[in-house]
């Protein structure tokens, strides 16, 4: 028998039919989220050619490590065995299950796209942890039933409308001929693996067309390898002492005093006297600033918030940390840049750190986090509990005050109830409280409570209109406590609706609102127009109140930040951008730097720069201390406590 009869008629036949399907299939996909990604991809040749061509090459790689529960069965199936009936129901039950999961990939990556305009990344492989919110969602937000169905006849049907391009009519080859395949199988997973990485792809400006030419099951596991990114072995460093010399003097204000001659544990000393306001911190779920007419959208889908704006302290231009809830509520409770790789709400060893919650607790404030889902999701209740917060959850919410709720929690408006009863309890005790509330209602698959206004249910915008109608209710119920004139509000988002854009880190998409409220008047109205991140909110906050306590935050005060120091944060899980005068700096792994013109309002290509050697510097510097910080211990509440000199 000869090679070609091998393929023509041998084991390789059905090798060769898993080949022609993954390939159809993930070509077919790749155009389906071309066009749907429509504008974002300018349909010039250049861009077909690399998003398909390296699209190919993406796609034999991942053939390579899909195939390989199919060639160690036609490895170890004896020979003649494809010629009798139940060596070919073996082979064939195990084509079908790898044709429905190429079916079931597609799918998904077409959920996903909509959702993120990305291929599998590590939302993806973080998600996987979380099933009965993931698997929720998808419920609640797709016709399950029909296309899960609709999947099995299509996998069906194509199985058998290709029987005869599998059936094998030739089995005469040896355990010795078939071990030479598997060999030849090794080797090309062997180069596939030392030769090809996840980012090899990223060589055009335009991400769209670098995320399309990847491939969502090759991604997927590049992303699962890469979920643990140690900054000192994969970014530009400079030696740890000249970064902390240069963090300290980017955090250095007037009102702070440093203990110790290196390092930014630091003693802030209030400007004005201390108001022991109450202080509620609303992080809204995906709060994009470009919804709100205080922001500039000429229809507002924020009108309750937009009616707030002329009595709060409005900060204009202000930049998440991140795409992910956890990121959020990381730089708002901990008050550091986003460090590489997982967030630090979700790492091993994160408990006592110096939080936001903390010093308010240090001043006698009942610190708490409230969630409107079941807190163990991103492992929040774990990290909030363990670092000087009280957990409440949709777990504490009885069945009676629950107008509506989906998988990722309970209507806002809920949400809100729970508040008010702590706050009431709080109020009666006479102590002050202290709450960060995290929403969920602004999430797919965007439902609330039926007859809040005239917006359909499982639209994004409605979502929105409900979260902003709830909001205001809020107000509405606490105008009538004798605690509200006494309590500070601060509305902000945990990050934008969307985070994709043609630039790898879109500035635009990073953009978030920012209200403070003393309906007291104890906090003067007015607009902040400097850039501003938020890692600032707490100390900025802290400085509204004039607190004065031991400080190891990131962030800075913006009423004492000196003119021209004013710098954002912004990153993915991989892409580490700091934003300083019109200028972005880009830190990758394999200790890339790019230095770019950012895009602050439309989704348009960031433009390469010279590179400015201090912007760098300072880049490397605020990133590489971060992570070192979590790494040493230096961001706990007892190594800030013995800088402070208590023991």
């Amino acid at each position: 028998m000869t090679g070609i009869d091998s393929v023509r008629h041998g084991r390789l036949r059905v090798l060769a039919w898993l080949a022609a399907c993954l390939l159809a299939l993930s070509t077919l996909t790749r155009l389906v989220l071309l066009i749907a990604t429509g504008h974002g991809v300018p349909a010039t040749a250049g861009n077909w050619l690399y998003l398909f061509g390296v699209g190919l090459g993406y796609d034999l790689v991942s053939l390579v490590y899909f195939a390989w529960p199919l060639v160690l069965l036609l490895w170890l199936l004896p020979r003649g065995w494809l010629l009798r009936r139940r060596g070919r129901w073996l082979v064939g039950g195990l084509c079908l299950v790898l044709l429905l999961v190429l079916l079931f990939v597609a799918l998904a990556e077409w959920t996903f796209w909509e959702e993120f305009q990305a291929r599998f990344n590590f939302i993806a492989v973080d998600y996987l942890v979380y099933t009965t919110e993931v698997i929720g969602n998808i419920r609640e937000s797709y016709p399950v039933g029909w296309l899960l169905p609709g999947l099995a006849g299509a996998a069906l049907g194509l199985f058998a409308a290709t029987a005869g391009w599998r059936r094998v009519t030739i089995d005469s080859a040896g355990f010795g001929r078939r071990s030479l395949v598997v060999g030849i199988w090794l080797v090309l997973s062997v180069l596939g693996t030392w030769l090809v990485s996840g980012d090899l792809k990223d060589r055009t400006t335009n991400t769209y067309v670098n995320e399309l030419a990847g491939n969502g099951i090759y991604q997927f596991f590049a992303a699962y390898r890469s979920a643990s990114l140690d900054y000192a072995r994969y970014y530009r460093t400079v030696p740890i002492s000249e970064a902390w010399a240069q963090v300290r003097t980017q955090v250095a204000t007037p009102e702070a005093t440093f203990y110790g001659a290196t390092g930014i544990a630091r003693h802030i000393e209030a400007t004005r006297p201390q108001q022991r306001l109450n202080v509620v911190l609303v992080s809204v779920e995906s709060l994009s600033a470009e919804y709100s007419g205080t922001y500039g959208r000429p229809v507002s889908l924020t009108p309750r918030l937009d009616a707030l704006s002329a009595a709060s302290r409005v900060y204009d231009q202000l930049w998440a940390t991140g795409t992910r809830t956890v990121r959020g509520l990381e730089a708002l409770s901990l008050s550091v840049p986003p460090t590489p790789g997982e967030s630090i709400v979700k790492r091993e060893h994160n408990e006592n750190l110096a939080t936001l919650g903390q010093v308010l607790r240090d001043q006698g404030y009942h610190s708490m986090f409230l969630y409107g889902g079941y807190g163990a999701f991103d492992n929040m209740n774990y990290y909030f509990a363990h670092n000087g917060y009280d957990v409440r959850d949709r777990s504490d919410i009885a069945a009676g005050d629950i107008h509506h709720a989906n998988i990722w929690g309970v209507a806002d408006e809920d949400l809100y109830t729970l508040a008010l009863r702590e706050f009431d309890a709080d109020a009666a005790a006479g102590k002050p409280f202290f709450a960060h509330i995290m929403t969920t209602s602004n999430h797919r698959p965007y439902t609330f409570p039926a007859d809040r206004g005239p917006w359909p249910q499982g639209k994004r915008e409605s979502a929105v209109a409900y979260t902003d109608w709830a909001i205001g209710d809020f107000l509405d119920r606490a105008r009538n406590k004798p605690w509200f004139a006494h309590t500070v509000f601060v509305i902000t988002a945990d990050h934008c609706a969307s985070s994709a854009g043609i630039a790898a880190l879109p500035v635009f998409r990073y953009h978030i609102p920012l209200w403070i409220y003393a309906p007291g008047g104890q906090i003067a109205p007015g607009h902040d127009a400097r850039t501003m991140s938020q890692i600032d909110i707490p100390p900025t906050l802290l400085g509204l109140l004039g607190v004065s306590y031991a400080s190891q935050f990131f962030g800075v005060d913006m009423a004492q930040l000196p003119a021209g120091r004013e710098r954002a944060f912004i990153g993915t899980y991989q892409l580490l951008g700091y934003l300083r005068h019109d200028t972005l700096v880009e830190l990758a792994p394999h200790r890339k730097v790019a230095t770019l013109q950012p895009a602050y309002v439309w989704d348009t290509p960031q433009p390469p720069l010279p590179e400015d050697p201090a912007l760098t510097l300072q880049a490397i510097s605020y990133y590489q201390t971060a992570a070192a910080a979590f790494a040493d211990g230096s961001l706990q509440q007892a190594a800030l406590e013995r800088a402070a000199g208590h023991p």
